[in-house]
């Protein structure tokens, strides 16, 4: 899945978050949503500007920036 196709970071829509492209829904949102206990099918019927492509690209936009993550290794204490 290529997210970009998809989610956009524009500075003028939504302070620069990033959002599912022609709408004003951010990755932020749908997480959230499905974070306090909504199911895909609930976010789809709440907002039908949504496909399920588009939730999608929420994950893959996720984990690649999980990916680019640098890691700060903890010290241990001898």
């Amino acid at each position: 899945m290529n997210y970009r196709e998809r989610i956009t970071i524009d500075p003028r829509i939504r302070s620069g978050k990033p959002c599912i492209r022609g709408t004003r829904i951010t990755v932020a949102d749908v997480f959230d949503y499905l974070g306090g206990g909504m199911t895909v099918p609930e976010v789809l019927a709440d907002f039908p500007d949504l496909t399920a492509a588009d939730i999608q690209a929420c994950f893959a936009f996720a984990a690649d920036r999980d990916r680019r993550l640098s890691v700060v290794p903890h010290e241990v204490a001898v």
